[in-house]
């Protein structure tokens, strides 16, 4: 296939574009600056030319696109396609396309994106709107712009362009034709892309090049402002003022019903660990903590037997984190069986909240004592001496239940009612501000009275929008946390069974947002078979691209209202189940959640009717909690099903499973398009 472009984009003087990234090298960068430059000086002289390139919005960032009337098909570079995060949207075409350009060159393309929504900013008489186009975009490695629209998107959007003008103009959504906005339209110079360097390694680059002449130093702020927070309501803010002694440093040990005990099995060795060797700045550290711990009563000296060995971790920051290591006291701990709280139980709670407080209590596992019988076991030896701790220390095996129990106990009148509780995370939701008032006024003086201390840097008071457990919570629903979807987009190729295990753990958190995450993920499941030979094809990495563009393009969940009915509609196929458990909110069906599983190898050969009403077995269990002890309403395309209690004869595995149905209070009807869509494409 061949095909014509306008224009020489790589020779023409007129981009005086350098792109830098930040794994550009710094030669690369001064050369391309001394080959720009002949091109600058000449622009300051003459006409900024006929180019236009107009302003992009594409998954939260924006690009220059030059609109080509020369061009029959739209590109996008290769550094653009990292830069927007479409990665996974990459697809091949099935046979490769070769371009003629304007000097005889050729330019051979064999990956393409589609679907790719991208915003453009309309202006007239003052007024700036946004219209909605969706790209098909081949992919060009070479290309000096971010994105080049040819005539397949001016001819299918009625796009008109006015050289005289210097203006391309769109079909408005609210009527009529409008301006498109320019990318960088007040000056070429501004649209010199942006790296970051150090001042040192910056005036190498310049001393080096022999740019002294040639570049100069201005300070750039940031193309959108921080948001200004809301002022906190006058009743809150007076409210939390009678409270400020909670925001005091924890110090000291403070009775408690609850400590923590440490029981070891039975004939077991006492652990010992070896004192490890630690640069001058890490043994500089260590004697500042172990004073600070000194000081407010935490540790003491020790004869224990006991003895764990003591490393430093760097956090983000660059400070040093003081660990111990008690893998050797965990082993031979008698392991705690109370469990902590699911965390979509607690998420299911602020159901039609609009106000959330989120508290954080400072350094928690300190502010509970170790039973002094058990605080020996805790001991912990540094080269400055052996120390034990008489407060709960982080690391221990059955730390995390006794804070849940002390919590749980502190706050158990008003659980689930207006406060869940997750370890030190404490949420307090209500439906309006006076609400939230006297729940925070409770809430706070239990604090109190327990003596416990919040921090205030990470508490959020009055929050309409709220970060918790990895989820973001609203009036509208549930949304995982954003920097969680952007870690997993720009997750590399994992290279070893570890790593591929991190992806999928932290892909499965948010796995109830993914319709047919399982189907998916089956290949990339595959490779952690023990008898499986690392090996990834294309399958594994077409599925990699395929879940993560499924956790970028997240529904937002509705949380699950009991006053209204629900819907269960099921589908499968051999392959797989897919179910989808909705509730109609008066704007139409929302999505509560999504469920999907590959059908077992033994069920693949069995009847549809076996394979319908497997599925239906399993969302209903999935669903239990939700759907036990009331009526609900299940929507399948298989007739048959509609006859499952009048059967005269059956296996005894239906049997079994006609018995485990018949528990809940359904009614079976035949499928429509509405509910149909969402199941289906679970399912395959």
């Amino acid at each position: 296939m061949v095909e014509f472009a306008g224009r020489c984009l790589d020779s023409c003087p007129e981009t005086g574009c350098v792109r830098v990234s930040l794994g550009t090298s710094l030669t690369g960068v001064a050369g391309e600056l001394k080959e720009r430059m002949p091109a600058w000086a000449k622009m300051k002289k003459e006409s900024r030319g006929q180019l236009v390139l107009v302003d992009v919005e594409i998954f939260r960032g924006r690009v220059g696109a030059l609109v080509d009337s020369g061009a029959t098909r739209s590109y996008i570079s290769r550094k653009a396609l990292q830069k927007l995060q479409l990665g996974p949207k990459v697809q091949k075409l099935a046979d490769p396309m070769v371009s003629i350009l304007a000097d005889n060159r050729t330019m051979r393309v064999e990956d393409y994106v589609e679907g790719v929504h991208a915003y453009f900013r309309l202006k007239k008489d003052g007024k700036v709107e946004k219209v909605l186009h969706s790209l098909t975009l081949l992919v060009e490695d070479n290309l000096p712009f971010d994105i080049v629209l040819g005539m397949d998107w001016g001819e299918a959007v009625g796009a008109t362009l006015h050289l005289r003008e210097h203006e391309c103009r769109l079909p408005s959504p609210s009527g009529g034709v409008k301006t498109a906005r320019l990318f960088h339209a007040s000056e070429v110079d501004n649209s010199l892309a942006h790296c970051c360097l150090s001042a040192p390694a910056f005036a190498r680059l310049v001393k080096k090049e022999q740019l002294e002449e040639h570049v100069f130093v201005a300070y750039v702020r940031p193309v959108t402002e921080p948001k200004e927070e809301k002022p906190i309501d006058p009743a809150i803010a007076k409210l939390l003022e009678e409270f400020t002694n909670l925001a005091k440093p924890p110090t000291g040990v403070v009775p408690r019903p609850i400590k923590h005990r440490i029981e070891i099995e039975p004939g077991s060795r006492t652990p010992k660990g070896a004192v490890f060797r630690m640069s001058p700045r890490e043994l500089e550290e260590l004697c500042k903590q172990l004073d600070k711990l000194l000081e407010k009563g935490w540790i003491r000296p020790s004869s224990s037997p006991f003895g764990a060995p003591v490393l430093f971790v760097p956090k983000k920051e660059g400070e040093l984190r003081m660990c111990i290591d008690y893998r050797g006291l965990n082993a031979i701990t008698v392991k705690n069986a109370e469990p902590l709280p699911r965390i979509d139980d607690l998420l299911d709670r602020v159901q039609g909240c609009k106000y959330f407080w989120k508290i954080d209590l400072k350094l928690g596992y300190h502010q509970i004592e170790v039973h002094p019988d058990d605080q020996y076991k805790t001991a912990f030896r540094t080269r400055y001496g052996h120390y034990e701790f008489i407060v709960m220390p982080f690391g221990l095996t059955n730390a995390p239940a006794t804070f849940q129990r002390c919590m749980n106990d502190l706050f158990r009148p008003w659980l689930d009612r207006f406060v869940v509780v997750y370890l030190d995370d404490i949420l307090v939701f209500s439906r309006t501000l006076q609400e939230h008032e006297g729940y925070l006024r409770q809430v706070l003086e239990k604090l109190r009275e327990a003596n416990f201390k919040i921090n205030a840097k990470k508490c959020e008071w009055a929050k309409t929008q709220v970060l918790y457990l990895g989820h973001v919570l609203d009036r509208d629903g549930i949304k995982p946390e954003d920097s969680k979807i952007a870690m997993i987009r720009d997750w590399p190729t994992p290279c070893t069974l570890t790593e591929l295990r991190s992806f999928l753990g932290l892909a499965n958190y948010y796995r109830k947002f993914v319709r047919n995450f399982s189907t998916i993920a089956a290949p990339l499941r595959r490779l952690l078979k023990k008898e499986t030979i690392w090996k990834r094809d294309k399958d594994c990495t077409s599925a990699m691209k395929k879940l993560k563009q499924a956790l970028i393009e997240y529904p937002v969940l509705k949380v699950a209202d009991p006053s209204l009915p629900f819907v269960v509609t099921t589908d499968v196929s051999q392959y797989g189940i897919g179910v989808v458990l909705q509730q109609d909110d008066g704007n139409g069906y929302r999505p509560v959640e999504f469920m999907s599983a590959r059908m077992p190898s033994e069920k693949v050969v069995t009847s549809t009717y076996e394979r319908e009403l497997y599925a239906l077995r399993q969302a209903l269990e999935h669903w239990k909690h939700y759907l036990l002890g009331r009526h609900f309403k299940v929507y399948s395309d298989h007739e048959t099903l509609r006859w499952l209690r009048t059967q005269a004869k059956t296996t005894p595995k239906l049997t079994r499973w006609a018995a485990e149905l018949d528990q809940y209070d359904f009614e079976l009807k035949p499928v429509k398009g509405k509910y149909k869509v969402v199941a289906d494409a679970l399912e395959r």
